[in-house]
């Protein structure tokens, strides 16, 4: 088995061992652990995965233990304060009228067994641009820093030991289609108690952005394992009250329904129960999740995309990248050639002064200002002269 997939497998095993709370059988004394560190904390789990490690002591080197432990530790001290903290945020946004979009609370916190478990970064909000930076100045004033930046789309903040946000001025979706449904999503929120400017998006339409959005991170390779974890915990706790005809039908806008509902059976198959009624809607043919998996699982390294929609949406955003490329060359050549033409106007400005400027040198030229072009070449010569006796 190829290498990378293999530690991604073993990755899914650990996380899913821990969230369900079983003892399943892990390789452990054939791993490189710098790299499972590495690929962990890249998925977001590594806090996770600390649990998992428990009772095999010897078989983890001491560095990278400690370097679990601390992600855990991290995970701990960021459950205090999580909603403390957000309230107070959410609370400061609606005292000054900014209004904002709650994309993903930290509610799916509630949802793990273990609110250790959970991910950092729990909260995403929408802001119009103009109120974005009212946000990102209070978020400063707390003691936040920017921990990422998404181009073109907001950014992530941070503080020791506190709430972890991230701040969208524009969903961070490329594709026109994208852009349309997603901006519908956003029109159905509502407003959330006891605020007067806080909204929240009602659970159908978190489904839809959740399983929208892991489908574009898909393509992109940017979807993580605690992605899908999330996408998965959710969904089996609002289940019943989805109405499954009405997502499929918004999926079906964005044209990725069948490769969504893939990826949310793929998560169910990594860390549902083995008896859940949701796996019985799986395919028949299981190879048709073993590319969507290695893909999730490589980054992309491992196998040739197969599935049509995937296929096309890649298609779009590769467009779209392309595009954006093509722009910024355009942009960055025009500010060269603005360069270029205004140092060669001063140059000019230098050679042949203004009016004003030689009349106050050469008093003729003020009495007869069309002799102006005379003083130019005299005021030349005179400063060629100048450079040769030097």
């Amino acid at each position: 088995m190829n290498r990378l997939l293999f530690e991604g497998r073993s990755l899914v095993e650990i996380v899913a061992s821990v969230i369900r709370q079983d003892n399943r059988h892990v390789p452990f004394s054939r791993f490189d652990w710098e790299r499972m560190y590495r690929l962990a904390d890249y998925h977001k789990v590594a806090n996770t995965v600390y649990l998992g490690l428990l009772g095999h002591r010897e078989t983890v080197p001491d560095r990278w233990r400690d370097r679990f432990f601390q992600r855990y530790q991290e995970s701990l001290a960021f459950g205090e304060n999580c909603r403390e903290g957000f309230q107070e945020i959410l609370t400061w946004l609606d005292m000054r009228e900014i209004s904002c979009t709650v994309l993903i609370s930290e509610s799916i916190r509630e949802l793990y067994r273990l609110p250790e478990t959970a991910d950092n970064s729990p909260v995403q909000l929408f802001l119009d641009e103009d109120k974005y930076y009212l946000a990102k100045g209070y978020l400063i004033d707390l003691g936040y820093e920017t921990d990422k930046t998404f181009k073109g789309f907001g950014e992530r903040m941070k503080r020791v030991n506190g709430v972890t946000i991230i701040l969208f001025y524009k969903l961070p979706f490329r594709t026109s289609r994208y852009g349309k449904y997603m901006v519908r999503i956003l029109e159905s929120a509502q407003i959330r108690d006891p605020y007067e400017y806080i909204w929240m998006l009602p659970v159908e339409s978190e489904m839809t952005y959740r399983m929208a959005g892991a489908a574009y991170r898909y393509v992109t390779d940017e979807l993580t394992l605690r992605e899908m974890l999330e996408l998965f915990l959710f969904h089996r706790e609002w289940r019943e009250e989805i109405e499954e005809d009405a997502l499929q039908k918004r999926l079906e806008e964005f044209k990725v329904d069948s490769l969504a509902e893939k990826l949310l059976e793929i998560a169910y198959m990594w860390f549902g129960e083995k008896n859940d009624p949701y796996l019985l809607r799986r395919h028949e043919d299981m190879s048709v999740y073993d590319h969507l998996e290695a893909r999730i699982l490589t980054r992309g390294m491992v196998g040739v995309e197969k599935d049509d929609q995937a296929l096309k949406l890649q298609e779009l955003v590769e467009k779209e990248i392309e595009k954006e490329k093509r722009e910024e060359g355009q942009y960055i050549r025009r500010e060269k050639m603005g360069k270029f033409f205004a140092e060669q106007r001063r140059k000019l400005r230098w050679i042949f002064p203004d009016y004003h400027y030689m009349s106050s040198i050469y008093p003729a030229v003020e009495k007869i200002p069309i002799l102006l072009p005379v003083y130019w070449m005299i005021r030349g010569m005179r400063l060629l002269w100048r450079s040769f006796i030097k």
